[in-house]
């Protein structure tokens, strides 16, 4: 890849076949595949790896304008692994499988499941003992803490954007009226499953979810209009919610869904369900990069986790956009804010 300023570095694509792939609240991913996309040069010492997992529906594509020699990722500096997360349409995901078939998608793949073949994909692939950084947005930065929590002699930092290490009460019931939604529609089979895709049901699912992930500020000052330059808010809705999650197969939207929903790092291993305990078993370097306006992932949710964390550090990034603040693209404040406070944390 090449930028305006001239600069390269090399982009590949891949894939790595698990074989029927075990998750940890029962059942298997049959012929489970993660599918990913590395951006850089792997150093000789294999001593620079940054993995950059994949938020809520998105792809390792839509992740890459964050990489860049003056982003936040310097693919020069690092070799940055993007795996793309179970259910986001490109790794083995429930809109690939028979919806009449109820074992042929597990109920629950957890954040854990998909970080344990995230690591099969580092020591497999490329050999890797030493993680410099884990670097994620949103639901990228739960699998983040999960690297940090299950691998605690491998990974160096972690950095956590917009995130959380369980997933807070409030954040649950917003996920929880989300899956209500597509349980209502009537091409729902049961268990996340749809005979057909539900356009009805996701178009309500859409408009629920865009009252959350821009804040009530945003929502005030008609940044839809001012700055995003729609003619009123239903154009918005309809352009950058309501047809973006139509891209999306309705099983794979619950799947996720109910992954992040049942996101918590003390809920696997010898933890037990203690959060403190689960932090505290962390070594890695950790930064915390809430949103100040964020409604579900809460700066009070990050301040909460530091105070049990050996070495974490909190940046609060000062912003109207809500929970978008996370991913800045097009948001030249907040991206200045998150390429500076994340290069200073990898230089540490």
């Amino acid at each position: 890849m090449t930028d305006a300023a001239g600069a390269t570095w090399p982009v590949t694509e891949g894939a790595l076949e698990l074989g029927d792939l075990e998750v940890e609240r029962g059942g298997a991913i049959r012929d489970a595949r993660l599918v990913y996309a590395t951006y850089g040069t792997l150093s000789p010492d294999r001593d620079n790896v940054v993995v950059y997992p994949c938020s809520y529906t998105a792809t390792h594509d839509e992740l890459a304008w964050l990489i860049g020699p003056d982003g936040v990722l310097d693919p020069t500096r690092w070799f940055v692994v993007v795996p793309d997360m179970f259910g986001n349409a490109l790794s083995s995901s429930p809109s690939q499988a028979d919806p009449h078939d109820p074992t042929a998608w597990p109920a629950v793949v957890t954040v854990a499941d998909n970080v344990r073949a995230q690591h099969r994909l580092l020591t497999e692939v490329f050999d890797v003992q030493r993680v410099a950084a884990v670097y994620g947005f949103s639901m990228g930065a739960g699998q983040a803490y999960h690297w940090a929590a299950m691998h605690p002699e491998l990974v160096d930092r972690a950095i956590v954007v917009c995130g959380s290490a369980r997933t807070a009460v409030h954040n649950q019931v917003f996920l929880r009226g989300l899956l209500r939604v597509l349980e209502a529609a009537p091409e729902h089979l049961g268990g996340g499953r749809f005979a057909a895709e539900p356009v009805a049901a996701k178009r309500a699912f859409a408009e629920v979810y865009a009252g959350w992930g821009l804040s009530q500020d945003f929502y005030r000052a008609e940044l839809y209009r001012t700055v995003l330059g729609f003619a009123d808010l239903d154009a918005f809705l309809r352009k950058d919610w309501v047809e973006d999650f139509a891209r999306s197969k309705a099983a794979d939207l619950y799947a996720q869904a109910t992954t992040w929903l049942h996101g918590d790092i003390s809920a696997t291993g010898e933890h037990a369900g203690d959060l403190p305990a689960a932090l505290a078993a962390i070594r890695a370097k950790v930064l915390l990069v809430p949103s100040e306006t964020d409604l579900y992932f809460r700066v009070a949710d990050n301040e909460a986790e530091l105070e049990h964390l050996r070495d974490g550090r909190l940046a609060v990034i000062p912003s109207i956009w809500g929970h978008w603040a996370g991913s800045p693209e097009g948001l030249p404040d907040e991206t200045a804010f998150l390429t500076r406070v994340v290069r200073e944390f990898l230089d540490a």
